[in-house]
């Protein structure tokens, strides 16, 4: 993540428009854009912030993406949790370095990505998907931004809802339609102070799984939507942009205090 770009990582260029494209650097590559084609080679090995010039003499600035626009740009398979969701869940759910992390579903790998981010090297984060070509996509979206599959990642195919044989986990993250079905997991893997959070798209979802906790014992339970407004801002024209990021999902998290 330091140093110049490399060959076979990610660069992401920016347009004196603000678009952006992300790459992967090859030698001798070119990519191809309406304002002329830009040779690869002017990249491969200069410091981020190279303003490079397209074969039409279009002007554009080569930095390393940030997970945010891998995540926008990066091929999927399942719908992926948006940036701004991701942020909500890692505070609500309280990730920090060293925890170790129940996740359901992978999907395409945009929260696993996030999640080995807060747990470090020291921490451990299990996925679950049930769906083969939906792991398939994360693991290759997880080699493409790291360069490789952590030490701390554990992908397994299957459903989290089936007994699973880990204990001492401290924190459960599901991005599941049915994510009251995983309560019966967590009374069994979640150590006592284990927080549970899942991500859903509707009341109706949230309302069971609120529920569900509450039966189960959890206490603190909440849920929580995140709104991200943008603005435009352009000397004296300062104003909220014409779209903004709504509704996404709602979070739902709750504590568990273990068996009595």
């Amino acid at each position: 993540m330091r140093g110049p770009l490399e060959e076979g990582e990610r660069a992401l260029l920016l347009d004196r428009k603000g678009r952006r494209y992300l790459i992967t650097l090859r030698a001798g590559a070119q990519f191809h854009t309406h304002s002329g084609y830009v040779e690869h080679d002017l990249i491969v090995g200069a410091p981020e912030g190279t303003r490079v010039f397209s074969s039409a003499g279009s002007p554009f600035v080569a930095v390393r993406p940030t997970l945010a626009d891998f995540i926008l740009k990066m091929p999927r398979g399942a719908q992926v949790v948006y940036p701004k969701d991701i942020g909500s869940i890692l505070v609500t759910a309280d990730i920090y370095p060293g925890a170790t992390v129940l996740e359901a579903g992978t999907g395409s790998g945009s929260l696993t990505l996030a999640l080995l981010r807060g747990v470090g090297e020291r921490g451990r984060v299990i996925t679950y998907e049930v769906r083969q070509d939906f792991a398939e996509r994360a693991r290759a979206n997880i080699e493409s931004f790291l360069g490789k599959l952590p030490d701390a990642l554990d992908m397994r195919h299957g459903d989290v809802t089936e007994p699973i044989a880990d204990r001492g986990v401290d924190r459960i993250v599901l991005d599941l339609p049915e994510p009251w079905r995983v309560i019966p997991t967590a009374l069994g893997c979640l150590s006592p102070g284990g927080l549970f959070c899942s991500y859903v798209p509707s009341v109706v979802q949230v309302s069971h799984v609120t529920d569900a906790l509450r039966a189960a014992g959890f206490i603190d339970v909440t849920t929580t939507e995140t709104l991200v407004r943008t603005w435009h801002v352009e000397g004296q024209s300062v104003r909220p942009d014409h779209r903004m990021v709504a509704h996404t999902g709602f979070i739902t998290a709750g504590r568990y205090l273990g068996v009595e």
